[in-house]
């Protein structure tokens, strides 16, 4: 499984739009800078059969301690079953509580880094810029729970489009 974090903010994210010629386009936002904090997993099974989505959303809180209680609720979404977890190099996952938290778990959990710098080897990222460039483009959102309804609406839409999972990771060049 591929895992990686994500942040919103409720500034809007700027994208290309269409307006009359001669008339600029105008967003109207709050300029507040509340942060919502994101989660997610691609699980790809190793005996092929598709992709599974965990995701995990909440306003911003201590990056480890809500990254070890993601990990755990992970291993609920997947029922017990030992994983491999993919992750990229964030500080927080080499801290000492994240290296503890890991080694108490290794019954079921093998965990693997990413190079450092190579975004273009998560699928993850995959679904971040799809959600960036449909549910969270020109989105001015009023509050955190206006933003997390318009998130978990795109979470939806991914997982509701089996091919899209599976085209994150072929846009990778990885497969299984």
């Amino acid at each position: 499984m591929f895992f990686d974090e994500f942040g919103a903010s409720l500034t809007p994210i700027i994208r290309r739009t269409w307006a009359p010629r001669g008339k600029t386009p105008v967003l109207r936002h709050l300029f507040k800078w509340k942060r919502l904090n994101m989660a997610a997993a691609l699980c790809y099974g190793s005996r092929g059969g598709g992709a599974r989505l965990a995701f995990h959303a909440q306003p911003v809180a201590d990056a480890i301690d809500s990254l070890i209680v993601v990990l755990g609720e992970l291993r609920r979404f997947l029922g017990g079953e030992k994983a491999t977890l993919i992750s990229d190099n964030l500080p927080a996952h080499h801290s000492q509580a994240m290296r503890h938290w890991i080694r108490s778990q290794r019954d079921w959990l093998v965990v693997e880094y990413l190079p450092a710098y190579a975004p273009d080897l998560n699928p993850v990222e995959g679904l971040w810029a799809n959600l960036k460039a449909v549910e969270l483009a020109g989105l001015a959102a009023a509050t955190l729970e206006d933003l997390q309804t318009v998130v978990h609406r795109g979470i939806d839409r991914i997982r509701g489009a089996w091919h899209l999972p599976c085209s994150f990771l072929r846009h990778c060049g990885l497969s299984l």
